[in-house]
């Protein structure tokens, strides 16, 4: 990995879950562009959960007190800007969208990840790919979740987001102060919620068809924004059916 290229660390999850859902020469993705739109909108708000910059409150979604730094800085506003709020599944329907996949793209390819790729159809772009350009960031997230999946299924748990995982987040605990809690050496919390990610855009069994996706399916159905996702994708499929038979 070259100076220019990020650690996996910091790719925040839309980054991680575009990159992994993304075919590495076409630079198109191997979901429906719908699946994809919404689960980076779920990606969103599970990155923002993590950073402790929202939570969820009974049965909707708020901003926190918390000033994270992180390059979703125009979604948290735009959740803080609301003057209401609202579920997990509405704000996936709202964030979900050609724009919000088009940033994340564009940011990756600020970091020398990816490509843009323009293609040119009577001398107008019809449309972009995004092929990859360095394979060691999503050659260490692959290594990362398959270790994760091939560890016992009772680490694969819905993270505790009552602190922020973040140290560059106020109040976020110093894990290496006296008397803190020990550091797991399972799977960090960005992994697990990656792999319930990718399980509720039906990309995991594509990535690991060996492995048993039991505790994955568990925990994408216990996890706020990727049972959003679900429950997002769930009704857009049904609205397909039904347009079908019409």
């Amino acid at each position: 990995m070259n100076a220019q290229t990020p650690k996996t660390s910091e790719l925040n999850l839309p980054q991680a879950f575009l990159l992994l859902a993304t075919n590495d020469t076409t630079g198109k993705p191997e979901v429906p562009v719908f699946a994809l739109r919404t689960t980076v909108a779920g990606s969103i708000l599970a990155e923002l959960d993590l950073l402790g910059a929202v939570e969820l409150q009974g049965k909707k979604v708020r901003a926190t007190g918390a000033t994270p730094e992180t390059d979703l800085q125009h979604e948290l506003d735009v959740i803080r800007g609301k003057s209401r709020p609202h579920s997990p599944k509405r704000w996936v329907s709202m964030l979900e969208g050609r724009a919000e996949v088009q940033r994340v793209y564009e940011s990756m390819a600020s970091l020398g990840i990816v490509e843009h790729v323009g293609e040119k159809h009577l001398g107008r772009f019809r449309a972009v790919r995004y092929p990859e350009k360095d394979h060691a960031p999503e050659a260490a997230l692959l290594k990362k979740v398959e270790a994760a999946l091939s560890g016992p299924p009772s680490e694969l748990e819905v993270p505790d987001t009552t602190v922020p995982i973040d140290a560059s987040v106020p109040g976020a605990p110093d894990v290496g102060a006296p008397g803190s809690k020990p550091v797991s050496k399972g799977p960090d919390a960005r992994t697990i919620v990656l792999i319930a990610l990718l399980q509720a855009a039906g990309l995991l069994g594509k990535l690991f068809p060996s492995a048993d996706l039991t505790a994955a399916s568990e925990l994408s159905k216990d996890y706020w924004p990727t049972r959003a996702v679900e429950d997002e994708l769930r009704l857009i499929r049904l609205a397909e059916q039904e347009a079908a038979t019409l």
